[in-house]
């Protein structure tokens, strides 16, 4: 018997188990894709659509089948699931050969094998949000039962995503700082190589190095470690005090 913490659980050890964010989201298609083909005895594939800075894109799925169903939703420009990344509710296609309101998608559907869809949204913070876009190769298969069996994996989804950006962002940060640390010690470096050659202050062998750059048209740490670079044979290191 499955425990209700089951869902985030196994959600969590694919966190910790995956090195990057697009790994992540596969392994959650996968997981949903399965949670709801449980519930309606049916093959369910899954894809996983992000939406930053307004704009929606197809991040993962259950498959490659799922991933192309969910980018010809993307090529139509609306539907299930961008519709409910739109309205932050759940949008269901309970049938593609009566559903009014796409007439395109649900004609590319049918073409694809697919007769009804599900759109479940995923708030992920305020810049970011995402939608699970489940696909059923047979009409009617949403039924209340189903619904509320994707809306419950959704809700277990929503922490551990959250929790994913969160990490995703801090290793961003981490990278980023290291990087300016790197572009720092470099300029500095170079700096005092200019002061000892030409025997001038920090500001003036700043203002050389920065003609220097612009003359160029390269960028400043570029300048700057290629200097050094020349002079020691080898790269630059940052050093930090443990």
């Amino acid at each position: 018997m499955s425990s209700e913490n089951e869902p985030v659980d196994e959600l969590q050890s694919i966190l910790v188990g995956t090195e990057n964010a697009v790994e992540f989201l596969s392994g959650l298609s996968k997981l949903a894709a399965a949670a709801v083909s449980e519930a309606t005895g049916d093959e369910i594939e899954c894809a996983v659509t992000v939406k930053m800075r307004r704009r929606p894109t197809t991040a993962a799925g259950s498959s490659e089948r799922a991933v192309t169903l969910d980018q010809i939703e993307q090529a139509v420009g609306d539907g299930p699931c961008l519709a409910a990344l739109r309205e932050m509710s759940p949008v269901i296609i309970n049938d593609v050969a009566s559903d009014p309101r796409w007439p395109e998608l649900t004609r590319k559907f049918a073409d694809a094998g697919v007769y009804s869809s599900l759109g479940v949204p995923l708030e992920i913070s305020a810049e970011a949000s995402a939608a699970l876009n489940f696909f059923a190769s047979k009409p009617a298969v949403f039924t209340p039962n189903v619904y509320e069996k994707a809306i419950g994996f959704a809700a277990a989804a929503h922490s551990t995503l959250h929790l994913s950006v969160r990490i995703s962002t801090a290793q961003n940060r981490a990278e980023d700082m290291e990087a300016a640390m790197q572009s720092r010690t470099a300029i500095n470096l170079a700096c005092g190589v200019i002061m000892a050659q030409n025997r001038c202050s920090q500001a003036e062998a700043m203002d050389i190095l920065t003609r220097v750059s612009s003359n160029r048209n390269r960028k400043l740490r570029d300048v700057a470690t290629e200097l050094i670079e020349q002079l020691s044979g080898g790269g630059i290191q940052t050093h930090f005090d443990g």
